[in-house]
């Protein structure tokens, strides 16, 4: 019997050996690391030393040295973070705290620490995965040091005595316990075999019990694991022999399986077990109990009734905490002594989808600007579900209408990236919300939110209301006068967003823009540096830039047409036969025998000014003492003629006083002095005769040029009007603009249908707008061919009766 107990020992632990060197093939093939899927793994035994070599991940990630440290190169795991550290000056990966693979993995057969290595510029991440190797560091361990057994000595050969066996926190072949009895005549060990589900230990009657013979019997069952070296566990079996009490109680079956879902309420039946006695009286009668040998946690989730034999739930099951829990039940009967019978029930918990999933948002690269390329990383999101199979399987999803998408990077990773172009003048910020859902029925979700700020670009030049403007200002304003402020907006920010205001430098004529303009550079004002002259300048025409603070700056340009209104401050100009225009006397011979009505001279005037401030008239100062002079003057054309006629007693020489007057406000004038000489006819026949011919030529040619004059007009005014009717379409919904000067409007006068016409200006007129040739002001009035039978002057209908035409 002896050798039988041996060569089965044998063969236990041969069976052992095989399965320990595939192991072992197995743990030295996954020993080298590995790069693959985007993952980099590595080894490392447990419970190695501080400062361990792991593996040179810099280099296996494909990064230098010398940029781990600008790249911000951090490394972070899940629970622990301080376990692995890398040296930032080689990019090694060395074990920095003691590694537990027991604490750290329980008795999970995969047993591996992930890293997440991160970097910036551009942001990086790399999965990292280091298994820890076991070591045999951890001894089979008995629930107790001694247990007791009571038998009675009836019991027949071959009965089954269950043991609780030991456990080991190791895995694997370090994990795989054999167990051999101290010798013993009357037992033997039933080991379990690797193929059954539920491991059974146990002790086998070989030779019948005689109390009297041996009342207490004590053996030493040893657990030995396979590591190398290998460690061993003991427990000390005494068996006490009762007498009496022949029949044990016996379970229907040895193994319950039993399903049952998580969360279910306390007071849930489990299973109800059912036990019988083939003795009667109190030997029969039996009692459910857990086995003494049952681990805490099953004692805290479960209770048995001692009575009925039914298992009910007494704590909260959790999937998460424990997926299976193994029940040892015993059926004691009271008899003297007292027998039992064992079962095992094997609870399986089911999961339910009651773990709603979590969001971690690992790394943000915030602000992003409104320039980055598609594809840019904002954001790396993990996602994790504590349940299991479908309940535990996660998608994510973001809120609609954003430019951002998400992409999948590795198991339950997510990158948050640009997916289309971004303008932060359109959207300066993101609300970004992810929602995390879960596959259950019902599903679960959780949503995290995140603000992206769009950072700005200088991409908008500044921009004015209208690409011009008009502006009105009268002539001698003060030096350093306002007369006009530009602004325009930039729909950028920041410093992008400063505007700056500058002339765009042109020469007007001789002297240079800046000599007659200056724009603050800040507020846009513009001011006229020194005063207006509009006989001198009527338009001044320039551009004005504006240009932003950004890299590279941006910039536009706005013109400005600045029409120079005209004051009254010129006064009439006398143009005297032989003198030009200046100071004199007008002198001219008249015969005695002119009859009324006859015009005898005629004062000519300019005014440098225009409109109203260049129409002249004409009056006659009374003679001194009162006296009625036999002459009058037309009050527009200047002509002097006779009222009556001449006689004896008009004194031989003249003296007229002719007071030239402009319209302006106020009116200015000067004073004509027309020297009369009256002749008898017979006297000076001849010199009469000339002065009548000459008077005739001269009037003949002052018709011919005002013919050609006012057909000139007429041709030019059509093109003013033109002009004018498509510049107010151009200009309708951009009213003129008045400078603080206090421009006055243009006034547009008429001409009369009476009086005659002159040049309101003979020398030409500077238009600086930058364009063209010079302009001339002329002063139109409607001519009349005088009548000799009535040259009396009218008054114009209307004060309008001077038209201004711009050429």
């Amino acid at each position: 019997m002896r050798k039988k107990h041996c060569g089965l020992e044998m063969e236990f632990s041969w069976g052992i050996g095989q399965e320990y060197r595939r192991l072992l093939l197995s743990l030295l093939f996954l020993a080298t690391w590995k790069v693959g899927s985007g993952q980099v793994r590595y080894s490392v035994p447990e419970e190695a030393k501080h400062g361990t070599f792991v593996g040179r991940i810099a280099q296996d990630l494909g990064l230098e040295l010398a940029e781990l440290v600008p790249r911000l190169f951090r490394v972070a795991s899940k629970g622990r973070g301080d376990l692995l550290e890398v040296n930032l000056q080689n990019g090694i990966l060395f074990v920095n705290s003691r590694i537990d693979r027991e604490e750290l993995c329980g008795r999970s057969v995969e047993c591996s620490i992930h890293l997440e290595v991160i970097v910036n510029r551009p942001l990086q991440v790399f999965h990292v995965e280091v298994e820890v190797k076991d070591i045999n560091d951890n001894p089979p361990v008995f629930p107790g040091t001694q247990k007791n057994l009571f038998m009675a000595e009836s019991r027949p050969l071959d009965s089954r005595f269950p043991l609780e066996g030991a456990s080991d926190a190791d895995i694997g072949a370090n994990a795989l316990l054999t167990y051999t009895l101290s010798p013993s005549e009357y037992f033997s060990l039933e080991k379990p075999s690797y193929e059954e589900r539920v491991k059974r230990l146990g002790l086998v009657l070989r030779k019948p019990l005689d109390r009297e013979e041996a009342p207490e019997i004590f053996l030493v069952l040893t657990a030995s694991d396979g590591g190398k070296p290998e460690l061993t566990g003991t427990v000390q079996l005494l068996v006490k022999v009762l007498d009496a009490n022949d029949n044990a109680p016996a379970f229907d079956r040895t193994l319950y399986e039993v399903k049952l879902l998580e969360n279910v309420p306390n007071g849930t039946l489990v299973i109800k077990l059912n036990a019988s006695d083939l003795d009667e009286g109190l030997n029969g009668n039996i009692t459910y109990s857990f086995s003494t040998d049952i681990l805490p946690n099953v004692k805290s989730k479960f209770y048995i009734d001692p009575i009925t034999g039914e298992i009910m739930v007494k704590g909260y099951i959790d999937f998460e905490e424990s997926k299976s829990y193994e029940i040892l039940v015993e059926g004691i009967d009271k008899g003297q002594p007292p027998l039992s019978g064992h079962c095992t029930v094997m609870v399986e918990v089911g999961d339910t989808n009651d773990n709603v999933p979590v969001m971690e948002f690992k790394s943000l690269s915030l602000p992003i600007r409104e320039d980055a390329p598609l594809g840019t990383v904002i954001a790396l999101i993990s996602v994790s579900d504590l349940d299991s199979s479908v309940n535990g399987q996660v998608t994510c999803t973001l809120s609609p209408s954003v430019p951002f998408r998400l992409v999948s990077t590795f198991k339950n990773y997510y990158s948050l990236v640009l997916d289309s172009a971004l303008d932060r003048e359109s959207m300066a910020n993101y609300e970004v919300g992810v929602t995390a859902r879960d596959g259950g029925s019902p599903s679960l979700s959780a949503t995290a939110s995140v603000s992206v700020e769009v950072a700005d670009v200088n991409d908008n030049a500044p921009a004015f209301a209208q690409p011009e403007y008009t502006v009105f200002v009268k002539e001698n304003n003060p030096p350093g006068c306002h007369i006009f402020t530009v602004s325009a907006r930039d729909a950028d920010a920041l410093e992008n967003a400063l505007v700056s205001y500058s002339l765009v430098e042109r020469r007007v004529g001789e002297r240079a823009l800046s000599s007659y303009v200056s724009v603050h550079a800040e507020s846009g004002k513009v001011y006229a540096l020194q005063p207006l002259d509009h006989e001198e300048l009527e338009l001044l025409q320039f551009q004005v830039s504006a240009r932003d603070a950004g890299v590279p700056p941006l910039g536009s340009n706005v013109t400005l047409q600045v029409f120079v209104l005209d004051e009254n401050d010129n006064a009439p100009a006398l143009l005297l036969p032989g003198t030009g225009v200046g100071a004199g006397a007008l002198s001219q011979l008249v015969a005695r025998s002119v009859g009324a009505g006859h015009v005898v001279a005629k004062v000519r005037a300019v005014d440098a000014d225009s409109g109203y401030n260049a129409w002249l008239s004409y009056e006659l100062q009374p003679v001194a003492g009162g006296a009625r002079s036999p002459f009058r003057v037309g009050l527009y054309t200047g002509e002097i003629s006779t009222t009556r006629a001449l006689d004896e007693a008009d004194a031989p020489r003249q003296r007229l006083l002719v007071l030239v007057k402009d319209h302006g406000e106020p009116a200015l004038t000067a004073t004509a002095t027309v020297l009369l000489s009256l002749e008898d006819s017979g006297q000076a026949p001849k010199a009469s005769s000339r002065a009548s011919t000459g008077a005739a030529g001269a009037e003949a040619a002052l018709v011919d040029v005002n013919v050609y004059l006012i057909i000139a007009i007429c041709a030019v005014s059509s093109l003013l009007v033109l002009t004018l009717l498509l510049y107010t379409a151009l200009r309708c919904s951009a009213p003129p603009s008045e400078g603080a000067c206090g421009p006055g409007k243009p006034t547009l006068v008429c001409s009369s249908a009476v009086g005659s016409w002159s040049y309101s200006q003979q020398r030409r007129q500077r238009v600086c707008s930058g364009e063209g040739p010079p302009k001339a002001d002329l002063m139109a009035f409607s001519p009349s061919v005088p009548d000799s039978g009535d040259r009396e002057d009218q008054q114009p209908a209307a004060e309008d009766s001077l038209s201004k035409v711009s050429v």
